[in-house]
């Protein structure tokens, strides 16, 4: 758990339910990870800690901490540690946020300084609470970074925000070097799994930063085993060519508590590794698809820093 609001009680979801037979028998081989306690990791813990930050690497409990550490990168949860949405496939706190700090960008920017990075992502919780849904805060971090740290490489991982046109010109408007926002699933269980966002919305804000952004790389990804048919994803990778998306995560689906989204299957990394070969012969320029890819797994790599 890291600093500031990452402690914070998390806000009960309906339950779904309790662990399937899938589950019971355990993870595979291939899907089992273990954290170490190297100075790497260390050193983000005591630093987030001391500048009250919140990193996405414990939010939402990704797997990848020491290898994304030990690479020189790192991604900042930003406005707070409490989304105003409730994904059930997410990890994050849901609830009532606090007031934005003014002084968060610049926090960031100091660790960014502090673990010497050389490509930051940042992401966010979901503010429908405010009126830019908080666009206006990730385009002072990017900025705060880049005053920071000139040549630092910065990546967005971005809300929504309600399909707002001036809010995602907010964001691009401090020009990142790569926009990502994440599909997550396919059309027919969007409801299901991110109730409060929309399929065609998510397409349409990738499809506009294209066009207002020529040349900025576009990113977005999909978490499979929730559900989805072969021929949904193909649908959906379709679907996200045509919207303008280069950049591709696939990753696997891992049930965060018994109160989330139960687990439909195991995906095995020959299914992810076809799933490349297709996205790359759709036109992707390039694809992380694996079952410990996560949104900013190998981001630098992604965005060419």
């Amino acid at each position: 758990m890291s600093a500031g609001g990452e402690a914070d009680r998390r806000v009960a979801r309906p339950v779904v339910n309790r662990a399937t037979p899938l589950e019971r028998q355990g993870r595979p081989d291939w899907f089992k990870v273990r954290v170490r306690a190297t100075p790497e990791l260390e050193q983000v813990k005591r630093t987030v800690a001391e500048r009250r930050l919140n990193t996405v690497c414990f939010s939402a409990a990704c797997p990848n901490l020491n290898e994304c550490w030990s690479r020189g990168t790192a991604t900042f949860m930003i406005g707070g540690s409490r989304c105003t949405r409730r994904c059930a496939f997410c990890d994050v706190s849901t609830g009532r946020p606090d007031a934005l700090d003014p002084q968060e960008p610049a926090r960031v920017a100091d660790a960014v300084a502090a673990l010497r990075l050389r490509f930051a992502v940042v992401t966010c919780v979901a503010r429908d609470d405010l009126p830019d849904g908080g666009a206006g805060q990730m385009a002072a971090t990017v900025r705060a970074i880049r005053e920071r740290c000139p040549g630092v490489g910065v990546e967005v991982l971005i809300a929504d925000y309600g399909g707002d046109e001036a809010a995602l010109r907010t964001v691009l408007d401090a020009r990142p070097d790569v926009l990502n926002h994440n599909l997550e699933t396919v059309e027919r269980l969007q409801r299901k799994v991110r109730p409060a966002a929309s399929y065609e919305r998510s397409l349409f804000v990738l499809r506009r930063a294209g066009e207002l952004a020529p040349g900025l790389p576009i990113k977005s990804g999909l978490i499979l085993g929730m559900g989805e048919r072969e021929e949904e994803i193909e649908q959906a990778l379709r679907d996200l060519r045509a919207a303008g998306v280069s950049l591709l995560t696939l990753g696997q689906y891992l049930r965060p508590s018994p109160d989330h989204l139960p687990l439909d299957r195991w995906v095995a990394p020959a299914e992810f590794a076809a799933w490349a070969s297709l996205s790359r012969a759709l036109g992707f320029s390039d694809v992380a698809s694996g079952p410990l890819v996560r949104s900013s797994y190998h981001a630098e790599s992604l965005a060419g820093a």
